[in-house]
């Protein structure tokens, strides 16, 4: 019986090491005023052109100015728009301590499945292929996806489809062929729009959320006085708890768990900012 205890202590022992290992904390303690803007990091740019890949369609790297070891979130967006519509989220992502990516889709007209599998292909070159500069910046081992629209929707396809992501984070999401997540392993936080008549939360986002199993880390946020559009330009809700998401899963930074559903979270969510907001808690 001893030894059996003994045996069961080193697990338990060995589990909680691998878990701390996992959590990375960079940058300075968050405050709510730091996570409705920019984050501390200065970053810098590199356009991808199309001629220059395979797979996908291109698009814009930010990345830390700081050396070290950062997690990478390729952003997706959506039918007949150009990553010019995302790009404000992945800047403000980088400016907290993640290298990114704005892709662009071989083709604006693009589907959800084929979306995804681009979203796949980006990833795979940020970490194998990507400029020097950019690669040697990457952590290989905390990737993400996130998207608005159709690339919301190729976002929980991709997530689906790759156990091994750490987050995905879809902002209004549109998929109509693929609309149940049950095999969701890769915690999700999805935004939603009230106003939203293109991908209606009724049969989009919140279908989706529901369809997650509550086993898997997920939050879903119906954005107030909010339309489809809403995350193509700088939100401030999107941005606090986009950013606090991929802080708290792509990183494992438990700092930011106040944010997404403690006391952070509780003075933030008043009914002008969200309809609604409700979320796997505790993180």
């Amino acid at each position: 019986m001893k030894i059996v205890r003994s045996v069961f202590s080193a697990v338990i022992i060995f589990l909680f090491a691998a878990s701390i290992a996992c959590a990375v904390e960079i940058g300075p303690d968050p405050t709510s005023d730091l996570l409705n803007g920019d984050g501390s990091f200065a970053v810098t740019s590199v356009k991808i052109s199309s001629t220059s890949v395979t797979g996908f369609g291109g698009g814009t790297i930010y990345y830390p100015t700081t050396a070290g070891s950062y997690g990478v979130i390729v952003v997706a967006p959506g039918y007949t728009a150009t990553n010019s519509q995302v790009m404000w989220f992945a800047k403000r992502l980088a400016t907290h301590g993640f290298v990114t990516m704005a892709m662009n889709f071989i083709s604006m007209l693009d589907l959800v499945e084929w979306r995804a599998t681009q979203m796949a292909t980006a990833v795979k070159y940020m970490t194998n292929s990507s400029p020097t500069a950019v690669r040697s910046l990457i952590d290989t081992s905390r990737r993400a996806v996130a998207g608005h629209s159709m690339g919301g929707g190729a976002t929980l396809v991709a997530s689906k489809k790759d156990s091994t992501l750490k987050a995905g984070i879809p902002m209004t999401p549109f998929s109509l062929t693929t609309t149940s997540f049950s095999t969701m392993m890769v915690p999700q936080m999805i935004f939603g729009a009230d106003g939203d008549t293109t991908a209606a939360i009724s049969t989009h986002a919140t279908k989706f959320y529901n369809s997650i199993p509550t086993s898997t880390s997920k939050a879903y946020a119906i954005l107030n006085n909010a339309v489809h559009s809403t995350p193509t330009s700088t939100d401030e809700r999107i941005g606090r708890y986009g950013v606090a998401w991929a802080k708290r899963f792509v990183d494992g930074d438990t700092r930011y768990s106040t944010f997404l559903c403690g006391d952070e979270a509780t003075a933030y969510n008043t009914s002008a900012r969200f309809d609604s907001y409700q979320s796997t808690c505790p993180y």
